[in-house]
């Protein structure tokens, strides 16, 4: 939702300056240079770009209206969960919690965090995480080092939609440039049988080509691009969090210390203090 005010404000003082300036709106609609900016940037888009990149591009900029996937209150949630299974873990034993990673839909673990458990790509992660600890004999530095590695595969992969989307606001003033250029062949084209004031409307029809581009590139494309990588970060974040947690428990950490060492990575604005956290794993209300 912030993204959509701040392009409202773009909007806003970019038509306000201009009207105040005794311009005419009017002035600025040429459809043909908006077909040849957009155009050219989508199709320019989509060559680039594999399907899966296209899809995930618009996914990620639309979902920016929405608020993030993960805020304190959904951190809490995760860290419960976690800090569950490894006080299960350790009182009855690893293997003790493999049904509850076999099906994590049926798990009554699981099954009392509704928000991690829509999260496909967390609860495959977290499941992923434990079936090497309960399966597999790796110390804490081998699974830290693998972590290591499919997190840097993940956080790629996160960003790759907002890399494609910054490539297009990199290539629209361009565009732009190539849309007042026709213009111009079209002025030139137009000098013997035109006036002076047909012949300076052409031209400035002309440099709105540039203007559009500009505009849309470092007003709307940029900013939104820079908020998908920023989006991205966030809800990295998260994966980030399970892993300090399971690497923690694996060196042998209590669940408590494991879990807090996972909070400590948290940002500032999402982090719940330490003694909301120990409450909440106590079932305690926290503090108002």
């Amino acid at each position: 939702m912030l993204a959509l005010f701040g392009s409202v404000i773009v909007v806003v003082s970019v038509v306000s300056g201009f009207l105040m300036a005794g311009g005419n709106l009017l002035l600025l609609w040429h459809p043909s240079e908006v077909v040849v900016i957009l155009g050219a940037a989508i199709g320019a888009f989509v060559t680039s770009n594999s399907l899966k990149v296209i899809k995930a591009a618009f996914g990620d900029a639309i979902g920016l209206i929405k608020p993030p996937r993960y805020n304190r209150e959904t951190y809490v949630e995760l860290l419960k969960l976690i800090f569950d299974l490894l006080v299960k873990s350790r009182k009855e034993g690893l293997l003790a919690i493999e049904n509850d990673i076999s099906e994590p839909a049926k798990s009554p673990l699981f099954s009392k965090y509704p928000r991690i458990l829509d999260d496909h790509h967390m609860t495959e992660f977290v499941v992923d995480c434990l079936r090497l600890m309960v399966g597999g004999n790796l110390d804490p530095n081998e699974l830290e080092t693998l972590l290591d590695y499919e997190l840097e595969t993940h956080h790629k992969e996160a960003h790759e939609p907002a890399h494609a989307v910054q490539q297009v606001a990199d290539a629209l003033p361009g565009f732009g440039i190539v849309a007042a250029v026709l213009g111009i062949v079209n002025t030139m084209a137009a000098v013997a049988d035109s006036s002076a004031a047909e012949l300076g409307e052409k031209v400035g029809a002309a440099l709105v080509g540039t203007f559009l581009g500009i505009l849309v590139a470092y007003g709307f494309v940029g900013p939104i691009s820079a908020a998908m990588k920023a989006r991205a970060e966030e809800e990295g974040k998260a994966f980030e969090v399970v892993k300090m947690a399971l690497v923690a428990s694996v060196r042998g950490y209590p669940p408590p210390v494991a879990i807090e060492f996972a909070r400590k990575l948290l940002y500032s604005d999402v982090r719940p203090t330490f003694s909301d956290l120990e409450g909440s794993l106590k079932n305690k209300p926290p503090k108002a």
